[in-house]
C-alpha cells in the first residue's frame, strides 16, 4: 500500500461520522470503508485485498480513535 493510499484511507476514516464507525459490526465496517474508498479512487484486485487485510487488522484502532473524538 502506498503512503498516498494510507493518507487517503485515514482521511476517509477521520471524516466518517463517529456513530457510523461505532455502530457497524466489524465486517460491515470494513466493507463500508472499502466501498467508500473505491468511490474515491480506482483499485485493482491486489489493492482491494491489501486494503481489506489492512482494515481488518485495524478495526480496533479505528473504533478506539472514533471513541476518543
Amino acid at each position: 500500500m502506498t503512503p498516498t493510499m494510507l493518507r487517503q484511507l485515514w482521511s476517509l476514516i477521520e471524516m466518517t461520522q463517529t456513530n457510523l464507525l461505532l455502530k457497524l459490526d466489524d465486517a460491515s465496517l470494513v466493507q463500508w470503508l472499502l466501498k467508500q474508498f473505491k468511490q474515491e479512487r480506482s483499485l485493482n484486485q491486489e489493492e482491494v485485498h491489501i486494503l481489506n487485510d489492512y482494515l481488518n487488522n485495524r478495526v480496533s484502532l479505528i473504533r478506539d480513535l472514533a471513541e476518543q473524538r
